[in-house]
């Protein structure tokens, strides 16, 4: 009965419930869509579960800290990121063609996931501490704390990521108050830029962009995993195949099944109605996210609460696109759903500071 009672006392005072519901539906699904993705992989699943119970572990550390430990923790953490990303490209592990692992010997780590927590931390520091002083320089500022981890994140190369991390700051800078017409301004640097930014782009980069128009000019290569992704979705119709009995999925036709492609798992055996299904989840949980920020205590709480919703919105928002063929294939995973631990871990902890504020909320209200 006294766990019982622990549990009931957590769900009240710090994590919340609605949150803790979704997220457990969404592990639910996604051990299910493991199983079947992986073949019938027992050990896939069990070491999914072991990455969401540590995650959840993580969720619930910060959402226990206190308040002011967030914001007095936003400086060093963001600094702490950005030279783990030097770290990074100077003695980083490359694995095929790319740079984004740090080993610790201790622990092995990804620097750069750190960042899509950190970042909206330090930005929504920043502004909460010149709140009253607010000047142009100041979001000059925020822009060049943004621009620094982003340009590490790509050197290494590491589009997805960078795409994630930039979105983590740009909200922040966007509900702190920048001037539409700065944005405009950015926005038509980065068109101009952006002929003369192809060249800078690494080949498979490229040859991903191109898919995206034609990825039938190379079936076999590059626009592969797009046409079988789409296939595999278009195949599953409205009720879809069943569970287990994906073709696309089961033969061994579909790349990336477990981690990047689960989506397209998702609307094969479960068709439009398992699509559906999953998009309420998500549509709920980021509803529930921009309502503990409209409710947080301060400026700090409400900008990061804000950021870290709606990067996870980011997340959900490309790897649909990008399994549908809306989008380039840049390695972004479905959260909370994908095989994987780093990205679990991120998002939960996202989650745990949501929980936070929510509770902080209360506090300050009574």
């Amino acid at each position: 009965m006294a766990i019982f009672h622990w549990i009931k006392t957590e769900l009240t005072k710090t994590l919340d419930g609605p949150l803790v519901a979704l997220i457990f539906t969404l592990f639910v699904i996604s051990l299910g869509m493991l199983y079947s993705s992986s073949q019938g992989d027992v050990g896939a699943v069990l070491t999914q579960a072991n990455h969401f119970a540590i995650a959840l572990v993580l969720m619930w550390v910060v959402a226990k800290a206190p308040l002011e430990y967030l914001s007095r923790l936003a400086l060093p953490l963001y600094l702490f990121a950005v030279v783990l990303l030097i770290l990074t490209a100077l003695i980083g592990e490359e694995s095929k063609g790319a740079q984004r692992w740090l080993d610790l010997q201790v622990i092995r780590i990804q620097p750069s996931e750190l960042l899509k927590i950190a970042l909206p931390l330090m930005l929504a520091w920043y502004f909460d501490r010149y709140e009253r002083v607010l000047r142009p320089i100041n979001y000059l500022v925020a822009a060049l704390l943004l621009l620094v981890p982003v340009a590490l994140i790509l050197r290494q190369p590491d589009l997805g990521t960078a795409i994630l991390v930039f979105a983590s700051g740009f909200f922040v800078l966007f509900f702190a108050g920048m001037s539409i017409r700065i944005f405009g301004f950015i926005a038509t640097l980065a068109l101009l830029v952006m002929p003369f930014a192809w060249g800078l782009l690494h080949a498979y980069q490229q040859r991903r962009i191109l898919m995206l128009l034609n990825p039938s000019a190379d079936p076999l290569g590059a626009g592969y995993h797009s046409i079988q992704s789409t296939i595999a979705i278009g195949s599953g119709g409205f009720l879809g195949k069943g569970w287990m009995d994906g073709t696309q999925s089961q033969l061994n036709f579909l790349p990336e099944g477990t981690t990047d492609f689960i989506f397209a798992v998702i609307g094969e055996e479960f068709g439009f109605v398992g699509v559906l299904l999953i998009f309420l989840v998500y549509a709920l949980l980021i509803w529930r996210g921009l309502k503990i920020a409209a409710q947080a205590p301060s400026l700090f709480s409400r900008l990061a609460a804000i950021s870290i919703t709606m990067t996870f919105f980011i997340y959900v928002f490309v790897n649909v696109g990008m399994v549908i063929g809306l989008l380039p294939i840049v390695g972004v995973p479905l959260p909370l759903v994908s095989f994987g631990g780093s990205s679990a871990a991120t998002v939960l902890l996202g989650m745990g500071v949501l929980m936070n504020f929510r509770a902080n909320r209360r506090i300050v209200q009574t």
